[in-house]
C-alpha cells in the first residue's frame, strides 16, 4: 500500500497542507491540497506511448468545482454539473499556460490534468490551490516533467501587499493577481488593478514570486519523499542530413518570403516554399523520401531561427516596423444606426467590431457559484469566427480562447465602469473579430472603451489595450510593440497590458523562458506605456469622451427610493400591484430590499406615469401639510378621511368645522372631496386630521400647500 506523505508551507497569511499517498492512487501523480476548510484534488496522467503524427503537445487541462464542496444542489433541470462554467474554464486555461511550456520539447503523449474541488468554504478561494496541485500532482508523478512552480494571489490594500489574500481582503483590494512562478522565473500572470502604475505593478509580480519560497521548497521535499523516478524522455532526432539540406534549398527563399507585408500573401509564398521543398527532398528515389514530416519540422525550425535572428540581430521585423512602432490605426463610431453604441477599430490586418448594449436589472446574467448566487451586471462576450482569418470552420460555441480574452477586455474595461448608483444599467459589449493578424483582444478593448462612450457610458477614462513580445536570442533582447500573430509564435514571452492614461486596469503574460529579470520587466512595461498612450490618443479623434446623452433606442432608467416598510404596498399580493403598474405603464420596474426603485422605459411620459403611481402608493403624511383627501367612512365620532391611496386618517367631529358639529353626516358624506390638514402622526402610524384648521388655513394665503392625491 502507497505511504501518504505530507508536506505544509505559509504562503502570506494562509496555511497551504498538500498530501498524496491517499486518493486517486492510480494516476501517475495526485495530491490533495488543502487551505482551511477548501481541499482540491489534482491529478496528473501521461500516456505511456507518444501520439504518432502530431506537431503540437496534446495536453488537456480541467478545472471542476463540484456545489456539493459548498453544500449546494445544481439548479439545472438535471440537478447535476454540466460543461465547465466559464470560470472553470479560465482556470483550466491558466493551469495549462503555467504548464504546456515548461513540458520538454517534442514530448507528444497525451498528458491530462485533472483538478476537482471537494470542499469549499467561504475564505479561501481553490483556483490558486488548483494552479499550485498542479505542479505538484507533476511532481511526484513519473510524468518528465522538469519544472516545479507555484501558484500565489497578490493583493494590494492601503498601498500594503498582501499574498494570497482572504476574500474579505480581496473586496477592498485595487490589485488582483493570480500568477504561476519558480524561484528564478515568473511564467504566467493574469489579473487587474484600480489604474496602478508599471512600477507598482512590478513590485507586485517580484513580490509574489518571492512569497512562494517556503511551498517550494516544501515540494521538493514532498517529491523526495515519494522518490519516484521520472520517465526517460529525449526529443526526438530529425534525419541526419535533413536541416542542413532544408536550410541550402530554402534560407533565402523564406529570407525573400517575410519581407512581404501583407499576411496571406506571405502565408501563400511560405506554402509555396514548403511544397517545392518537400515535392524535391521526398520525390521517389530522394534521399528523404518518406521523412515528409522530418523536413517540414525541418523546415518550421528554419523559420523560426530566421524570424528571431532578423529581428534581434538586424533590428528587423515582419512588415518593417521598429520594435516601438505600432501598426497603422483608424476608428469610428456610432456606425450600427440600432445599436446604442458602436465602434470599429483596424489596427493593420486586425478589425474588431464591437457593441454596447444597455438593459435593465432583468437582464443580469445570474451566476451559480460555490459562494452562492450573484447577478452579473457588465458582460463582455468576444466572438472570433473564422472568416476573421480567412479559413472555413464550423461554428461552435465560445471556446477556451474566446472566454478568456473576453475576461482579458472586460476586467479592463469593469474598472472604468460607473458607480452602479449612478448608472444602474445592465451592460453587455459584444466583440465581433472580422479581421485578425495579432492583437485582436486588445482591439476589443479599444474598441469597446469607443463603443461605451459612444453609448453613453459615462467611464471613467478611455481604456486601450496593447500587445507586447519579447526575444531573447544569443544574449539579445527585443521587446516588440504590438505583435502580429507571427510575432506571438516565436517570441519567448507575450504579455497583454490593458489602461487608461492613469496606469493599468487589466495584464496578461506567458513567460516561455527563465531569466526574464526586473530590469527585463520594467522595459517591457515601460514600453507597453508607451505604446498604450499612442493608441489612446488615436482614439481620441473619433470620441475623447462619453457622450452626454445615452443612446434614444435604449432605455430611460430613473431611480426613486421608497421607505422599506412600503415595499410590500407597491409589490401587492401576490405581485398584483406590480404587475399592474408594468402592464399599465410598459416599464421595468426592480425594487431592492433597501427601497431602490429603478423604473425603466424608452419613453419618459411612461416612466413619469410609474413613479407617479409609485409614489401615491408609497408616499406617507406629513405633519402640517394640507391634502385633498376623499371621505370613506362615518362614524359617530368622525370621519376617516384617505389623503391618498391606501393612506387614511381621522377627523374628529370637534375638527370638522369651527362651531359645534351634532352629527358627522350634517357636514360630510362618504365619497366627499374635502380639504383636511394632518395635525399629528403617532409612533403606531395613526393619523389625525383636521378640516378646521384647513378650512382656517384656506382663507389665509396658503393655498399652495394643499396637495391632492396623486392618480393610480
Amino acid at each position: 500500500m502507497t505511504q501518504v506523505q505530507t508536506v505544509s508551507a505559509q504562503v502570506g497569511g494562509q496555511n497551504i497542507t498538500i498530501e498524496t499517498g491517499k486518493l486517486a492512487k492510480q494516476a501517475d501523480g495526485s495530491v490533495v491540497i488543502r487551505a482551511g476548510d477548501s481541499m482540491v484534488l489534482i491529478t496528473a496522467v501521461s500516456a505511456k506511448e507518444k501520439r504518432e503524427g502530431l506537431d503540437f503537445f496534446p495536453l488537456t487541462v480541467d478545472y471542476q468545482e463540484r456545489l456539493s464542496a459548498a453544500g449546494r444542489i445544481p439548479g439545472s433541470f438535471f440537478r447535476r454539473e454540466g460543461r465547465l462554467t466559464e470560470r472553470e474554464t479560465l482556470v483550466s486555461r491558466m493551469i495549462d499556460r503555467s504548464c504546456r511550456p515548461l513540458f520538454p520539447e517534442g514530448y507528444q503523449n497525451d498528458t491530462q490534468i485533472i483538478a476537482t474541488v471537494f470542499s469549499a468554504d467561504n475564505h479561501q478561494d481553490t483556483d490558486v490551490l488548483a494552479l499550485t496541485g498542479a505542479s505538484y500532482a507533476l511532481a511526484v508523478s513519473d510524468i518528465p516533467f522538469p519544472f516545479q512552480f507555484a501558484g500565489v494571489r497578490v493583493g494590494r490594500i492601503n498601498g500594503t501587499l498582501i499574498a494570497n489574500p482572504s476574500e474579505e481582503q480581496r473586496a477592498v483590494s485595487d490589485l488582483d493577481l493570480l500568477m504561476a512562478a519558480s524561484r528564478d522565473s515568473i511564467f504566467m500572470v493574469e489579473g487587474g488593478s484600480k489604474e496602478i502604475g508599471e512600477t507598482e505593478m512590478i513590485d507586485a509580480l517580484l513580490f509574489g514570486q518571492k512569497a512562494i519560497d517556503g511551498i517550494l521548497t516544501a515540494q521538493e521535499q514532498l517529491a523526495k519523499l515519494v522518490g519516484k523516478a521520472k520517465r526517460k524522455f529525449e526529443k526526438p532526432a530529425l534525419t541526419a542530413g535533413a536541416p542542413e539540406k532544408v536550410r541550402e534549398l530554402a534560407l533565402e527563399k523564406v529570407k525573400a518570403a517575410y519581407l512581404i507585408h501583407d499576411k496571406h500573401e506571405r502565408y501563400g509564398k511560405l506554402s509555396e516554399i514548403k511544397k517545392a521543398v518537400v515535392a524535391e527532398l521526398c520525390a521517389e528515389g530522394a534521399a528523404f523520401k518518406g521523412k515528409e514530416k522530418d523536413v517540414k519540422t525541418a523546415l518550421e525550425d528554419l523559420k523560426y531561427e530566421h524570424m528571431r535572428r532578423m529581428i534581434t540581430h538586424d533590428g528587423q521585423r515582419i512588415g518593417g516596423r521598429t520594435t516601438r512602432q505600432i501598426r497603422a490605426i483608424a476608428t469610428e463610431v456610432g456606425l450600427l444606426a440600432r445599436a446604442h453604441g458602436s465602434a470599429l477599430f483596424q489596427r493593420g490586418e486586425t478589425q474588431g467590431l464591437v457593441t454596447t448594449t444597455l438593459g435593465t436589472s432583468e437582464d443580469e446574467q445570474r451566476m451559480e457559484t460555490l459562494k452562492g448566487q450573484h447577478f452579473r451586471k457588465f458582460m463582455l462576450h468576444y466572438n472570433f469566427p473564422p472568416y476573421s482569418v480567412g479559413e472555413v470552420k464550423p461554428l461552435r460555441g465560445a471556446g477556451r480562447r474566446e472566454i478568456g480574452h473576453g475576461i482579458l477586455a472586460e476586467r479592463a474595461l469593469k474598472a472604468v465602469m460607473p458607480d452602479e448608483a449612478k448608472f444602474p444599467y445592465t451592460v453587455r459589449i459584444v466583440s465581433d473579430i472580422l479581421e485578425s493578424n495579432g492583437s485582436s483582444s486588445m482591439a476589443t478593448v479599444c474598441a469597446g472603451a469607443l463603443s461605451l462612450m459612444d453609448a453613453g457610458v459615462p467611464i471613467t477614462a478611455p481604456v486601450a489595450g496593447i500587445a507586447m513580445g519579447l526575444i531573447k536570442e544569443d544574449g539579445k533582447i527585443a521587446i516588440l510593440s504590438d505583435i502580429l500573430g507571427d510575432e506571438d509564435h516565436l517570441g519567448d514571452m507575450d504579455f497583454k497590458v490593458c489602461g487608461t492614461a492613469k496606469g493599468i486596469t487589466s495584464i496578461q503574460m506567458d513567460i516561455k523562458i527563465t531569466g526574464v529579470d526586473k530590469q527585463i520587466l520594467t522595459d517591457a512595461l515601460e514600453q507597453a506605456k508607451e505604446g498604450r498612450l499612442h493608441i489612446l490618443a488615436e482614439m481620441t479623434k473619433s470620441l475623447s469622451s462619453s457622450r452626454t446623452d445615452i443612446s434614444k433606442y435604449a432605455p430611460k432608467i430613473t431611480t426613486i427610493r421608497i421607505p422599506v416598510s412600503r415595499i410590500k404596498d407597491v409589490i401587492g399580493p401576490g405581485g398584483k400591484v406590480i404587475k399592474d403598474i408594468i402592464a399599465r405603464t410598459s416599464c421595468s420596474v426592480n425594487i431592492e430590499d433597501d427601497g431602490q426603485v429603478s423604473i425603466a422605459s424608452t419613453s419618459s411620459e411612461s416612466v413619469d406615469q410609474a413613479i407617479k403611481m409609485i409614489r401615491a402608493l408609497t408616499q406617507e403624511a406629513e405633519v402640517g401639510k394640507i391634502y385633498l383627501g376623499t371621505v370613506r367612512r362615518i362614524m359617530e365620532f368622525g370621519a376617516f378621511v384617505e389623503i391618498f391611496p391606501g393612506t387614511d386618517g381621522l377627523v374628529h367631529i370637534s375638527d370638522l368645522a369651527n362651531g359645534r358639529v351634532k352629527k358627522v353626516e350634517d357636514v360630510l358624506k362618504e365619497g366627499d372631496e374635502v380639504m383636511v390638514k394632518v395635525v399629528s402622526v403617532d409612533r403606531s402610524g395613526k393619523i389625525r386630521l383636521s378640516r378646521k384648521e384647513a378650512m382656517t388655513d384656506s382663507e389665509t394665503p396658503k393655498e399652495a400647500a394643499v396637495t391632492p392625491p396623486a392618480s393610480a
